[in-house]
Formats: C-alpha cells, structure tokens, sequence
C-alpha cells in the first residue's frame, strides 16, 4: 500500500460505467477517490448519463473536459474509466480530437471488444430486445439520464459493432492507453453476478462476472488481476461496491481495490503523467 505523497503531474478524471451515475452521497467509485485524494491527487468526476449512446457522453466528457482544464489551469487531465466508460472517453478523444489535452487512459475491464456472450444474446427476437432497453431507460430517466439509449448500447457490446468502433475512433498519438483485466475465481465469486458469471464461464470462459480478459484488451494490457480472496474480483469488486476489503491477507493478488488503483496512479506519475 502506498502510503507516501503521489506527486502526479496532472488532475484524475474518473469516467463510471453502464448502470449508475455520480452522486456526492453514494460514489460509484466507493473509498478510491477518498484514497487518492488523501495521496494528493485531484479527482474529478465524468457526469456522464448512466445509458446513454456513446456519442451522447462522448459530447458530456468532452464539455467536462473544458471545465476541468479551465478550472484548474492543467494543461491535461489522466482519465481512468471503468467498464462502458472507457468506451465513452475513447470516443470523446477521437470525435473531438482531445488528444492532446488527454495525458493517459487507463481502462478498467472496458468491453474494447465486444462479447461472444451477448452476440448469442442478440440473437433473441428484436422486439424483445428493443422492449428490455425500453424498460432499461425508462428507468435511468427516473434516475436522472437526460438522453438514456440503452439499446444502442447493447448493439454495442457486439463483437462486430466494437470492431466498427475500434476502426471509426482510433487512438490519439498523444495518448497513452493502458487496460487492466480483472476475473473472478468461480462462476459463485459474487452473489450479485453470480447467474451472468456462470452464463459467461459456460460460453467463453473466466470473467469478472460481466466480461472475459480477452474482452477487455487495450493499449498497453497490464494483465489479468486476481484477489487474495478465495472469491476474485467481480465488475462490482473493482469499484469497490462493498467499501470493505477483499480479505486481511497480503501477498500475490490485491487485498483492498484502493490499493490497486493507487499502484496504478503511482505508476502513471512516474512516467511524467
């Protein structure tokens, strides 16, 4: 655990996934800002819609972006994005040539590629997909989305859209990529992901209960992560949705998922970032 000052050069924009959105009282990102603030570090937040296409975020980050860098005076900003939020702040740099005020995105089990998984899941009746995504945004306009799409979104998660993606948003030269992958140990590692694991497991193999490492791939891929917990890591594990430790035990393999991230942003400074 890194308890020292980080001196990291540039403020962190911290882009969330699918399925929440920033709050001041309940944090997607649970104790890690906390833990990278008390390091030094500026944290700032995407704001984007829960559900929303990835050209309709891309558009919110790029205008946050622009905030940021006014209020702050910083020359660039280091993003870390977990899961679709990688997808949103990719598109936000390439649309809007953001590259050269974007110093680093690190991508947290991201879908760059798609999932086998949901391809055979698309395969259902149209209609039955369009009437989940119905429901889906109705109920994160509820919850807040100005412009929710949940069924562009699930188009996306196709290996064939994200290739399309992949070749119509290339990476910025002036950016530096990195992507981590995290899985759990069994299909049963979460109790909130535990169906969707097995689904996956039985289809394409280990994953965080929503994605596999292969899925997740981008830039410079730092590897696979696992906990010292007999469960892993689950999608929810990696935003630290139970604010509590994985387990007491030290070693090979992350204990507390603060911890993880501020190995990440160490590294990050030390390149100059």
């Amino acid at each position: 655990m890194i308890t020292s000052e980080i001196k990291l050069k540039y403020p962190i924009l911290m882009v969330h996934g699918m399925g929440f959105r920033d709050h001041k009282h309940l944090n997607y990102w649970g104790r890690i800002p906390g833990a990278l603030e008390k390091a030094g570090c500026k944290i700032f937040y995407g704001n984007q819609d829960s559900t929303a296409s990835v050209e309709t975020n891309a558009e919110c980050l790029k205008e946050r972006i622009e905030e940021i860098l006014k209020e702050t005076g910083a020359e660039k900003l280091n993003v870390i994005a977990h899961s679709k939020g990688g997808l949103d702040i990719r598109c936000a740099i390439s649309k809007y040539g953001l590259g050269e005020k974007i110093a680093s995105v690190t991508t947290i089990n991201t879908p760059h590629h798609g999932s086998r998984t949901v391809d055979k899941l698309l395969k259902l009746p149209d209609c039955l997909v369009r009437i989940a995504a119905i429901f889906t945004d109705l109920v994160f306009a509820v919850l807040g989305d100005e412009k929710p799409d949940a069924y562009s979104v699930f188009k996306l998660f196709t290996t064939a859209e994200s290739d399309k993606f992949n070749r119509e948003h290339p990476d910025a030269p002036e950016t530096y990529y990195q992507s981590y992958a995290f899985v759990m140990k069994s299909p049963f590692g979460d109790i909130f992901l535990w169906f969707p694991s097995l689904v996956i497991w039985l289809l394409d193999g280990p994953n965080d209960g929503l994605l596999t490492p292969d899925s997740v791939k981008w830039g410079n891929f730092r590897g696979i992560l696992k906990s010292n917990s007999r469960r892993g890591i689950s999608h929810c594990d990696e935003v630290d949705m139970r604010r509590m430790r994985f387990t007491k035990k030290t070693g090979d393999g992350v204990s507390d998922i603060p911890d993880f991230y501020l190995g990440v942003v160490q590294e990050l400074a030390e390149k100059g970032y």
